[in-house]
């Protein structure tokens, strides 16, 4: 791993993990483990930033981890591992909300967004402070690179300001990380909502498609999903809901939108979702398969994570004790 630039990565183990989280985030991941020094974490304490049952987000910790796995993440290339078992991500978190600014945090969106269901005044004030323990995440492993999609560029900018300004105030000790823009597999949106994104909170199973979905399922959601209005099976901006499905066809097969398209000239949408729910299927059968397989023998599953904290504190370890020591604590 000598040598290779460091990337940092992770998802929270909190809803179902889906279609759009392997074609836009998990496949890059496998595809670039040759060429960095790879950090993929399970974000447990970013879960808890919202209400979570302890029972579920136990299992959902080694459904997220199982799936790591079963896509084709390498524990023997990449470190995988659990947030939590790694105290220095708080640690330095608390450092880091010392030097970052109230007004700062304000203006994050997402908080504005997630906060608006119950009110500013009743949301955690983890929740409010997730931005800084995600940038006490990646500057941990002095990660050059943050593979990011849309909804995070806000808080991988204010991780940048918090780097710059502790090496302003405190020294040179933190590398100011880069965003991460991967080949975009798919920018997969609900399948009942073809305008919102696919998400693993929905409180609707039928907008999104779960990794751990079983065949007949799948089938089920895609015959089900929403269409535009007309027949004709293109790509264009007035048919969100076939364009979606038509990005999830070509994202999984690795074909092009066109190609696809002229082999379902005249043939309307009925027959176009029927192939489609066959390709996902078989695509996803595998992964679905292995993932199960893990989850069956969960001794093995809290060892590879044990194994990946283990990597995980020995790199964090000298980069947390050189900002202790750069701010007087040491």
């Amino acid at each position: 791993m000598q040598g290779k630039q460091r990337v940092f990565s992770g998802v929270q183990p909190s809803g179902n993990l889906h279609l759009g989280n392997y074609l836009g985030a998990l496949k890059n991941w496998v595809s670039i483990q040759d060429l960095y020094e790879n950090y993929f974490c399970i974000v447990d304490l970013h879960a808890i930033t919202l209400p979570q049952d302890p029972k579920v987000l136990r299992q959902k910790i080694r459904e997220v981890a199982a799936v790591y796995l079963a896509v084709g993440l390498d524990p023997g290339k990449s470190v995988i591992f659990r947030q939590s078992r790694v105290s220095g991500h708080a640690e330095l978190a608390w450092l880091l909300n010392c030097v970052a600014k109230v007004g700062e945090l304000s203006r994050m969106t997402q908080f504005k967004d997630k906060a608006q269901k119950g009110g500013a005044e009743a949301a955690s004030v983890g929740l409010y402070d997730y931005p800084v323990l995600m940038a006490a995440d990646i500057l941990l492993y002095n990660a050059h690179l943050v593979p990011v999609g849309e909804d995070q560029r806000q808080h991988l900018e204010l991780t940048r300001t918090l780097a710059r300004r502790f090496n302003g105030l405190y020294g040179e000790t933190f590398i100011v990380p880069e965003p991460m823009i991967l080949e975009v597999g798919a920018r997969v949106m609900a399948l009942d909502e073809p305008t919102n994104k696919m998400s693993k909170s929905s409180p609707t199973p039928a907008g999104y498609i779960a990794l751990l979905d079983g065949p007949d399922v799948v089938r089920r959601k895609i015959r089900r999903a929403k269409t535009d209005s007309g027949t004709e099976v293109i790509a264009s901006p007035d048919k969100p809901a076939i364009t979606n499905l038509l990005g999830i066809y070509a994202a999984t097969v690795g074909r092009l939108v066109p190609e696809i398209e002229a082999e379902y000239e005249g043939k309307g949408y009925g027959a176009f979702k029927k192939d489609l729910a066959e390709i996902v299927v078989e695509g996803l059968s595998p992964v679905r398969e292995k993932a199960y397989a893990l989850l069956n023998n969960p001794r093995e599953l809290d060892e590879i994570l044990e194994a990946g904290a283990q990597r995980a504190r020995e790199v964090a370890r000298p980069i947390l004790h050189s900002a202790w020591t750069k701010m007087g604590l040491d």
